[in-house]
């Protein structure tokens, strides 16, 4: 893709506003884009253009708005465009409930190794670590990839999971963050064999404390979803969700306390087995989400891609009703290729939910009569290859 200008693209006439929406986007040898400018109004903006155009490449960069390594979970120096000869950023513009914010983040690093990292600026302040971006924003997104989610591996499920979480407790970003730099160090001593008993029981402490909070969150948040899925009509199916591991279980029966002096005193126990297999058989790092649709009384896996992608929408949307109920604002919806295995009436139902909500929500599209529904309601741009314009 060649560089695009900075443009400024004009806001529609008819447009409905959101609770937290991002205003502008600022993007600099980011992926094809060796520099943009994009200002939207604080709604919901459908990107039509061909594959290979920019499209998810736009949905990546407004994922590092939140916590992580962002929707595709590249490598920092992956993301920058070929033949750049400084560091990608991305820096957006946030209107939150009236408040405007301003979000920077930047890789660092002078080479193209995996030890990249990015730092993040809010307000033109640096700020430590990427957790707090939790405390200003809650971002969720779909993507074709995700279709099969609820099927495959477990991990993508915790991240997807905790992503939900750190909408309603921000700190359980720093909780996650805390636990996996623990998790590794620890791993790390053992495969040496030559960890010290004090470092290591520090950093089993780290896990207990850490590890008890991440499960008691996602926990919580679990039981809530679920109780909030069962209550809507419409036309996706319902969830049935639970969070499934040992400590999890444990959750339930131990108070807080009580459950992190077992931790620790479990992961001790199992310092010898841990070294041999490279990883603790303990923690949350093990738990899993598991889904049902309800009114078939079948497990995810047993389902089309079709159908496990309805009970994610019905997730997210869940998601997003307790979300504006507690915060006063649903999160910012990421939704690449949301028509593919989505009938018409779903397609529908879902744009209708998110409006009334007033949410925002960034969707991707190869073909415009996807997005006929929202046709006055939403701000439409055109990607090619050229650049972008309104459709």
């Amino acid at each position: 893709m060649t560089a695009t200008p900075a443009r400024i693209v004009p806001f529609p006439a008819a447009q409905a506003l959101a609770a937290a929406a991002v205003t502008r986007l600022d993007l600099a040898d980011f992926r094809s884009y060796a520099a943009l400018r994009l200002d939207v109004p604080p709604g919901p903006v459908a990107l039509v253009g061909p594959n290979g155009a920019g499209k998810t490449n736009l949905l990546e960069a407004l994922s590092f708005l939140a916590p992580g390594k962002g929707l595709r979970r590249a490598r920092m120096a992956q993301i920058e465009r070929n033949g750049a000869a400084r560091a990608w950023a991305v820096s957006a513009e946030l209107s939150l409930q009236g408040d405007t914010i301003r979000i920077g983040t930047i890789r660092i690093g002078t080479g193209r190794g995996e030890g990249d990292k990015r730092i993040v600026r809010v307000d033109g302040k640096p700020m430590r670590g990427q957790a707090g971006l939790a405390q200003h924003l809650s971002v969720v997104w779909l993507v074709p990839e995700m279709d099969r989610l609820l099927a495959e591996g477990a991990g993508a499920r915790r991240r997807f999971l905790d992503r939900l979480v750190f909408g309603f407790d921000p700190d359980h970003a720093s909780q996650v963050a805390a636990y996996d730099h623990a998790l590794r160090e620890r791993a790390r001593l053992l495969a040496e064999g030559a960890g010290e008993r004090d470092w290591l029981a520090a950093l089993e402490d780290s896990l207990a404390r850490h590890g008890v909070a991440v499960a008691i969150a996602r926990a919580h948040i679990v039981a809530r979803l679920d109780r909030a899925a069962r209550t809507r009509a419409g036309p996706f199916p319902t969830p049935s969700l639970a969070l499934t591991g040992e400590i999890e279980g444990l959750c339930a029966t131990m108070p807080a306390l009580a459950l992190e002096d077992f931790a620790r005193a479990r992961l001790a126990s199992e310092r010898a087995r841990d070294a041999e297999t490279g990883t603790a058989h303990f923690g949350p790092h093990r738990g899993d989400l598991a889904v049902r649709w309800s009114e078939k009384d079948a497990p995810a896996a047993a389902l089309s891609t079709g159908e496990q992608k309805a009970l994610l929408v019905a997730l997210v949307l869940a998601h997003a009703r307790e979300l504006a109920a507690e915060r006063g604002r649903p999160p910012i919806l990421l939704l690449d290729e949301i028509a593919a295995h989505l009938d018409p009436v779903r397609r529908i139902h879902l744009f209708d939910e998110l409006f009334a909500l007033g949410a925002q929500f960034w969707a991707t599209g190869a073909d415009p009569e996807s997005f006929a529904p929202l046709a006055g309601r939403a701000h439409m741009l055109r990607v090619e290859a050229g650049g972008i314009q309104p459709a």
